[in-house]
């Protein structure tokens, strides 16, 4: 049995899964639903009301210690989990993953201020050019297009930024995987290998954006920790798969993590309380890799179902993680997401170019049945 049977058939749901999946009792009048299966959502997309239902518990159970400006207490209590889950030295909590990215190339570019970026990066395209703006970092985009960039590309730009008439050396390399604008589509894992051995024979740091890295192990068999240990730091995002209200982790050395509380507040980034927004983060993160596995036993199950009727086109990508593709015949896409989110189901609207639904795989999958799902799908139409 490899690892990823082994998560499959791990056997029902975790008790963070249990705790937000759907109830099939009755329910008593103050008590969430949990019921709407989210296909457009990394996680499980929780409501207002779930969110508060699901603190008041925790806090009834095992009060969170506060935190004071995002300082011990509760946010210590993470940064220590998820160094460990990545196999870091230390980790620091930050309100957002524009500011990891930010604070991690600032600092592992040092002086040497061209950095090497992707160019279908969340740090090239979304972040509204924070690193050159406030940090003065010069980035370099690589493999527009793409979601991969070859090592032959990063030496090519090492070569000419140290051998221009006025020297200007790489001080860092960024990597995105999965990449959010590539359909979420995984870095190739070899030629990433072979990225991080070329750069540390020259002695340029290197930053993984994983914002949403943890469903990585299910689709390429390398853990977290592997893909953790070909970088300096790493970027996860604590709200996309673990749904806090947000949040996000930057792991990297001690030495390195060290003096970064300070930075975090000149960029006002020291939330006073932070306790609320993490506070069901760590069973979440606990429970996520288990049952990300049984979303994609349930996923294929439909799949399989989709493609038993003509009126459905399902398409994977290769490198694909965490979404698949489906082209639904007979109906206006509008028409269906009304009718769908009345029934508790939410679908994303075809991409403009190709006309396809992106479905996003997540553990509001494992709330019903493939079969059921089906049926309502298909009663839609």
């Amino acid at each position: 049995m490899n690892r990823r049977q082994m998560l499959v058939a791990g056997g029902g749901l975790s008790a963070a899964a249990q705790a937000v999946s759907a109830r099939t009792g009755p329910q008593s009048a103050d008590e969430p639903p949990f019921k709407t299966i989210n296909l457009q959502a990394d996680g499980l997309a929780l409501t207002v009301p779930e969110y508060v239902a699901l603190l008041g518990k925790l806090v009834a159970q095992r009060p969170p210690q506060p935190d004071y400006y995002s300082n011990g207490g509760a946010v210590a209590e993470l940064e220590r989990k998820f160094a460990q889950l990545l196999g870091k030295e230390a980790a620091i909590f930050l309100p957002t993953g524009t500011l990891a990215n930010h604070l991690a190339v600032r600092k592992l570019a040092g002086a040497d201020r061209r950095v090497l970026v992707p160019a279908e990066s969340h740090l090239f395209n979304d972040s509204g050019d924070c690193a050159t703006t406030l940090s003065g970092i010069n980035l370099i985009p690589l493999a527009p297009g793409k979601t991969t960039f070859e090592v032959a590309e990063v030496r090519s730009w090492i070569e000419r930024s140290a051998g221009g008439r006025v020297s200007t050396p790489v001080g860092a390399i960024v990597i995105e995987s999965p990449v959010r604008r590539r359909d979420h589509e995984m870095f190739d894992p070899a030629e990433m290998e072979q990225i991080s051995s070329y750069a540390r024979a020259h002695g340029i740091r290197l930053h993984l954006d994983g914002a949403r890295m943890f469903s990585l192990p299910y689709h390429s068999g390398k853990t977290v920790r592997e893909y953790a240990a070909l970088f300096d730091t790493v970027y996860v995002s604590l709200w996309k798969h673990f749904n806090g209200a947000s949040g996000a982790i930057l792991a990297g050395t001690g030495s390195f993590i060290q003096g970064l509380s300070h930075t975090r507040r000149m960029f006002g980034g020291s939330l006073p309380q932070a306790w609320p927004q993490i506070a069901l983060i760590a069973q979440s993160a606990d429970a996520f890799e288990g049952d990300y596995a049984r979303a994609w036993k349930s996923a294929n199950e439909l799949i399989a179902l989709f493609e038993s009727d003509p009126r459905f086109k399902v398409q994977k990508l290769a490198g694909g993680t965490s979404r698949f593709f489906l082209t639904i015949q007979g109906t206006a896409p509008t028409v269906l997401t009304e009718r769908l989110s009345q029934k508790s189901v939410v679908i994303a609207q075809p991409q403009p170019d190709t006309g396809m639904i992106p479905v996003q795989i997540n553990p509001t999958l494992l709330r019903t049945t493939p079969a059921a799902l089906f049926r309502t799908i298909v009663s839609s139409l």
